[in-house]
């Protein structure tokens, strides 16, 4: 399990006690009922008292906790006769992006998404989720081969941003997140995009073009991290937390603003708590806006997708 973020401490220091307790009345054969029952519902309280009033920055802490599910968590649970396929076909197979064909209650479907290590080495190898410009190669590549089979797509958002160094501007990092945008906007079957963790910069945007956008509840999505945006605003980087405020990327604040299209829950504390809750939330999320998509027309489709893009910002003549 992960360290513990700061305003956790007091839930996880209680919790800690309950377990101590509940071994010290087995071992010792004693009925300690009440005083544990009295804990749990004071864990109980405590717990909903700190979720239910969550900041901004302290959103975006749980939304970056390593223990979080990541794509092959979602991968595993949620699709049966997962096939991975590699490789961009013109320069080699980014790992921090992942994606292949899968069943999804029965319906082929092909998932794409940002893929996380579990542990440092293997973060390593997938450049903490921050892809070269092959990696959303190798994502329009299996894309246009769901369009090619009329198969819906499924991505997973999870990503600090782009790679930003010096291989991946040599390499087009630009103009393959642009052809991204470009093309995920014209495909002709239903795209569905879901904000897992951290969705920052255009590093997220590339995969996030579609029909339907869902954020799980502790989750943020924007055009920059706040820790960038308060660099460049008030030069210093610690000023991450009022960026975070300010900058209204939650789950909740893009769902007022017409952005996302549906938020869904996790269990008290985030999805990191109960694994089996958080994908029988998203799966009868996906379920029923794959329903509602895969019964429009191509013509229909289109339309509406290009309806939602258009109707994003504010723009004054």
């Amino acid at each position: 399990m992960a360290q513990p973020l700061e305003f956790e401490k007091p839930l996880v220091e209680l919790e800690a006690k309950i377990r101590e307790l509940k071994s010290f009345a087995e071992e010792k054969e004693l009925d300690l009922s009440d005083e544990i029952i009295t804990l749990e519902n004071k864990a109980t309280s405590l717990q909903r008292s700190i979720y239910g009033n969550l900041t901004a920055w302290q959103k975006t802490q749980i939304a970056r906790q390593p223990d979080r599910p990541n794509f092959y968590d979602y991968v595993q649970l949620l699709f049966t006769d997962f096939v991975e396929l590699h490789g961009d076909r013109a320069f080699a197979d980014d790992q921090a992006i992942a994606g292949g064909i899968a069943f999804f209650n029965g319906t082929p479907v092909t998932v794409v998404g940002h893929a996380k290590g579990k542990d440092t080495k293997e973060n390593i190898r997938r450049n903490f989720a921050m892809p070269h410009p092959e990696g959303y190669r190798k994502a329009l590549r299996l894309m246009r081969q769901a369009d090619k089979f009329g198969r819906p797509i499924i991505t997973f958002i999870d990503t600090q941003g782009a790679y930003s160094g010096l291989s991946a501007e040599e390499r087009g990092q630009g103009e393959a997140i642009a052809r991204n945008l470009i093309e995920m906007s014209m495909l002709k079957v239903p795209v569905i995009s879901v904000v897992i963790g951290e969705g920052g910069s255009g590093g997220a945007l590339a995969l996030g073009v579609g029909d339907r956008l869902l954020m799980l509840e502790h989750t943020f999505y924007s055009v920059i991290a706040p820790e960038s945006c308060a660099a460049i605003l008030w030069r210093d980087a610690a000023k991450a937390k009022e960026a975070a405020e300010a900058m209204k990327f939650t789950a909740q604040d893009l769902l007022r603003l017409g952005i996302c299209d549906e938020i869904v829950p996790e269990p008290l504390g985030g999805a990191q708590r109960d694994y089996a809750i958080t994908m029988e939330n998203l799966s009868k999320a996906l379920q029923a806006n794959l329903t509602d998509l895969c019964a429009l027309d191509t013509t229909d489709l289109l339309n509406k997708r290009y309806a939602k893009i258009r109707q994003v910002g504010v723009y004054s003549g």
